[in-house]
């Protein structure tokens, strides 16, 4: 007699489930997204995803086959006073960039310039892995929270796109101080100075 209901782990299981998860993490995002969707959507039981991935923000990142966990360096960024946030962000994102990950963050970024589900993928990752922890830890006022968090996603976008994708000079030459000292202060404008739009200046 055949055995009915969800199969038992394969080796073609993970795959299977990476898969289930790229999909919906790219239509529903990461909130939307939940491990008994993914499972189901595999065909297995939610237990062998965590089996398999451990948690779903684990899942996620394997996903995009991210080199690092957000997790392992935030802590640095967010440790200290207030005021050098900024810099310990851009710090932190340089010396990523410019360790044997960097590799692999470009593989992502060039892919997402061609495909629209890792586009959504990417963009998931900054905000909710990173940005949105960030944001959280300085307790801001949650009406500016979305547009502070999108202000730092552009500079920090700008900035790998120019200094490591298409690699203009001199900014990708440049020694990570100067990028540092000339970005960080624009980085901590958005994350806690103030927002004035010109509109609203008499």
């Amino acid at each position: 007699m055949t055995r009915q209901g969800r199969r038992p782990g394969k080796p073609d299981t993970k795959r299977t489930i990476l898969d289930a998860a790229r999909e919906a993490f790219a239509e529903r995002g990461f909130d939307g997204a939940s491990i008994r969707q993914i499972a189901t959507g595999a065909g297995v039981d939610p237990a062998l995803v965590h089996h398999y991935f451990g948690t779903k923000d684990q899942l996620f990142l394997a996903t995009l086959h991210v080199p690092i966990d957000p997790a392992e360096f935030l802590p640095q960024i967010l440790s200290g006073k207030r005021e050098d946030v900024g810099a310990r962000l851009v710090t932190t994102f340089l010396r990523i960039w410019d360790s044997p990950a960097g590799t692999a963050l470009a593989a992502i970024i060039r892919s997402a310039m061609t495909r629209d589900a890792t586009l959504r993928l990417l963009r998931e990752l900054l905000i909710t892995q990173i940005l949105r922890r960030v944001l959280l830890h300085l307790d801001l006022d949650p009406a500016e929270a979305p547009l502070r968090l999108s202000l730092v996603a552009s500079q920090m976008a700008g900035l790998g796109m120019m200094r490591y994708i298409i690699k203009l000079e001199p900014l990708a030459s440049a020694p990570p101080e100067v990028v540092v000292a000339a970005i960080a202060p624009t980085i901590q404008r958005y994350l806690t100075g103030e927002l004035v739009c010109s509109s609203q200046e008499a």
